[in-house]
């Protein structure tokens, strides 16, 4: 499912829809699993990498992919990591477009 979910465009929120919960909750996030929910209301991760330089590559990546899909998670970067969370400010909380964008995320990592 990682897949579809990394194959679908977001979907820019407007608002006015609730945010994830409960079973659906649960259901998307088996979709990418290495990504933490953190009280039902944002994903995280941490990518590690060898060096500062493959990692603010990565970050930079990730900033291209966030550009073109309209959705723009907050990017810690420090020597040899990077640390990405995601949630949709609109709906203050999570929406399919954070599971949309952590799967198109994963692909993007050095495998």
């Amino acid at each position: 499912m990682a897949e579809q979910l990394a194959d679908k465009k977001c979907v820019p929120c407007k608002g006015g829809v609730p945010a994830l919960k409960g079973k659906e909750l649960k259901a998307l996030h088996k979709s990418v699993p290495q990504w933490n929910v953190v009280d039902e209301h944002h994903l995280t991760r941490e990518f590690k990498f060898p060096d500062f330089a493959e990692a603010l590559e990565f970050v930079n990546r990730v900033g291209a992919l966030a550009e073109e899909q309209g959705h723009h998670p907050d990017i810690l970067l420090a020597w040899g990591k990077a640390e990405i969370t995601l949630w949709t400010h609109k709906v203050d909380g999570l929406t399919e477009s954070d599971f949309i964008m952590a799967a198109k995320i994963d692909r993007l990592e050095p495998k």
